[in-house]
């Protein structure tokens, strides 16, 4: 009897390099990359790396990419004065920030004041919507559906909203996300702070409820898989009509221990579903912010939600 396998003695194995099937589309000269294998990469996933399929989404999307973090980068190194020893020290403080108040929502501000932000969320927000549509594209060509592109642009819709959306309802520039990890933190401190904290916004309070669900979902799934996977249930599709298999343990543990069970297909659905509706919500509350509502604190007082 072999040995049992699971997550921590993964047994890796080694055929020839899978090149995929073809696509509908017939576009597979886009493919590039020779195949190899990377041990360590096997351990968490498929140890084959490449070939990759780019096309013309895909190239725009790492370029424009390249040019949006080049221009980050850049201007915070910049602002340590090029001293590679202080860029790396304070890095996590380090931000790229927006056009100051005075600027409105000029789309040509100056570089020094705000010009370059710009032009960085301009080629990032190209190549986030390059990427989507390469998804999207691939999706087709193998004959798949399209929810991991609908899920991709719930979380564009969210970043729309703080970088572009919201700022032109406000027109100003300022009232965007700067770049940078600190940066970014503070924004959202100071956010709360000036629209009457924004645990009172309950398109808040749904998108961390969607966000906290959708942890307990993957990991619920997650651990059940793992937990069954010496019956097999990584072959999920194959397993659900069969008896007695890791499958049908798995739905008879919730069963049993919650009173019932998502199927081996719902349970994809209840998860996607929160993990979309997380951003979804998340960008509606802050799009109502300051656009709508000025204070959620006394917009929660007025609708008898806050005491």
């Amino acid at each position: 009897m072999s040995a049992y396998q699971n997550i921590f003695t993964q047994v890796q194995v080694r055929a020839h390099p899978e090149m995929g099937v073809e696509t509908e589309a017939g576009d597979d000269s886009w493919r590039v990359g020779k195949p190899f294998f990377v041990h360590w990469i096997g351990r968490i996933g498929n140890a084959q790396i490449g070939p990759m399929h780019l096309g013309y989404s895909g190239v725009l999307a790492l370029f424009t990419g390249f040019l949006a973090f080049e221009i980050i980068g850049l201007n915070m190194l910049a602002s340590v004065g090029w001293d590679p020893v202080e860029f790396v020290r304070q890095f996590l403080w380090l931000g790229l920030y927006p056009p100051p108040p005075e600027q409105g929502f000029n789309l040509l501000p100056p570089l020094n004041q705000g010009g370059w932000w710009v032009i960085a969320g301009f080629f990032l927000t190209v190549s986030v919507i390059s990427w989507c549509v390469r998804s999207y594209t691939r999706a087709k060509a193998l004959g798949l559906g399209t929810h991991t592109t609908w899920a991709f642009a719930s979380a564009i819709w969210l970043y729309l909203v703080l970088g572009f959306i919201r700022p032109m309802m406000m027109g100003s520039w300022s009232e965007a996300v700067p770049f940078g990890i600190f940066p970014h933190l503070d924004w959202t401190g100071a956010f709360s702070i000036t629209y009457g904290n924004l645990f009172y916004n309950p398109f808040h309070c749904l998108s961390i409820v969607f966000l906290y669900g959708s942890t307990l979902l993957f990991a619920m799934h997650g651990a059940t898989i793992l937990a069954t996977s010496r019956y097999g249930a990584e072959r999920e599709v194959e397993q659900i009509t069969d008896r007695g298999t890791g499958a049908e343990r798995g739905a008879l543990f919730w069963r049993w221990t919650m009173g019932f069970n998502a199927t081996m297909e719902s349970i994809h659905r209840w998860a996607w579903w929160f993990a979309v509706l997380t951003t979804l919500t998340g960008g509606i509350g802050i799009l109502l912010t300051g656009t709508v509502v000025d204070s959620w604190y006394d917009w929660a007082i007025a609708h008898n939600y806050a005491r």
